[in-house]
């Protein structure tokens, strides 16, 4: 193989290495403004809310991220203030209070 064969194969799979790449960005961008959620980071708060209040009906009084969990304060109909704890990463309830 001479010099010439030699850089355009590594020119080649450098750009597949680029085109996967872009490819796979793309795809994660497109998840996050579809599910609210972004692989690396998880959900956002506002998506953290929205998964609350689809629990509880009321008024969001506090919302707290610590870790790999959202605590959301809900101030119900009835005056109650109850607490929902959603996991950070994938948006699952883990429990309400």
């Amino acid at each position: 193989m001479n010099r010439w064969q030699e850089i355009l194969v590594i020119v080649m799979l450098m750009t597949g290495s680029i085109t996967q790449a872009m490819a796979e960005w793309q795809n994660n961008a497109t998840n996050y403004y579809r599910t609210g959620s972004n692989p690396l980071t998880g959900i956002t708060e506002q998506k953290a809310i929205t998964i609350a209040q689809q629990h509880l009906k009321g008024r969001v009084l506090a919302i707290n991220h610590t870790e790999n969990i959202y605590r959301i304060k809900i101030l119900n109909n009835q005056g109650t203030v109850h607490t929902i704890l959603i996991n950070a990463t994938d948006g699952s309830v883990i429990s309400t209070h």
